[in-house]
């Protein structure tokens, strides 16, 4: 197993961001500049990074990304110019070894300020509503239904971003104040479009697709979906053979972190800790079984291209 990349360093390439996850790179000084996204194997759990990352997940992460931006192609344009390494500019060439496999070179976008979240069952933070209201973001749903219940249809529950902690769920109105009215009604219709055909897609590789959230912006005035598409950091995917509504599922993601963090009781405040290896080894094999599964991939592209 390789080490885990938690942070990349590109000489005096502009670093723009360094989120959670994703280091993001600017590719020139003009404001339009194209940006070079790098995916990092760092993982957060409770609004914080830990201190171990997981080996991988960013090639994960990225060519997951890449397998749906081709697959959803006729439904959307997006931000993609190419994962290929051999293609990337020449500044990069001397940083291959961080880059390769796990970073992409994008069009920059005007981005819309929200999260575009889709609901296909009732779970996380759309059922600690639904038990408080009967509602999720003002949609109002049928009384008596349990945690992980199918929804009689999938529900657009936008978000507003946050740069601090988790991203507030806000009502379609609220959509509608802060980005118009075009705007929102576009997103929600092409968000729901983009769940159905992913959805269905999912279900034919056994798995559940049960919400996800996506981002988009403008690109020369047209929307355009950008950032990661569709990757368990994103989306909740369960294992459809064993659905079994009326609790939580097991998922494709964080779920032996955050296990392994409540059972030592971490109180979730700075410094986060570490990871055993035994819990980096089976995270790690989730990602992996979810890109498999999707991808129908056995193997990891290390990005460079023939």
């Amino acid at each position: 197993m390789s080490n885990a990349l938690l942070q990349t360093e590109l000489g005096n390439l502009p670093l723009i961001a360094r989120g959670k996850v994703r280091d993001i790179y600017s590719l020139g000084s003009a404001p339009d500049a194209d940006l070079l996204f790098v995916a990092s194997d760092r993982i957060s759990a409770f609004d914080h990074v830990l201190g171990s990352g997981i080996p991988d997940k960013g090639k994960i992460l990225t060519q997951l990304s890449l397998f749906w931006f081709d697959f959803l192609g006729d439904l959307t344009r997006n931000h993609l110019i190419t994962a290929e390494a051999a293609q990337f500019p020449a500044e990069l060439q001397p940083f291959l070894s961080q880059v390769a496999g796990r970073s992409m070179v994008v069009r920059r976008a005007q981005m819309f300020p929200v999260e575009c979240v889709v609901r296909g069952y009732l779970s996380g933070s759309g059922w600690k509503d639904y038990q408080q209201t009967g509602m999720i973001c003002g949609v109002p749903l049928p009384a008596g239904l349990h945690e992980s219940d199918r929804l009689p249809e999938p529900i657009f529950t936008p978000a507003a971003k946050n740069n601090v902690g988790h991203d507030e769920n806000i009502s379609f109105d609220q959509m509608i104040l802060t980005i118009g009215r075009e705007h929102a009604v576009a997103l929600r219709t092409l968000t729901l479009s983009i769940y159905k055909k992913a959805s269905d897609y999912a279900a034919t590789k056994g798995l559940i697709l049960a919400d996800t959230k996506f981002e988009f912006g403008l690109i020369d005035g047209q929307i355009t979906l950008a950032d990661e598409v569709l990757t368990p950091d994103s989306s909740r995917y369960w294992p459809a053979a064993s659905y079994s509504p009326g609790g939580p599922q097991p998922s494709f993601d964080k779920q032996y972190v955050r296990d392994y963090l409540e059972s030592i009781r971490w109180n979730k405040q700075a410094p986060a800790p570490s990871l055993p290896d035994e819990v980096i080894t089976r995270t790690r094999e989730k990602y992996l079984e979810a890109f498999r599964l999707i991808t129908g991939s056995e193997e990891l592209d290390e990005g460079l291209g023939v």
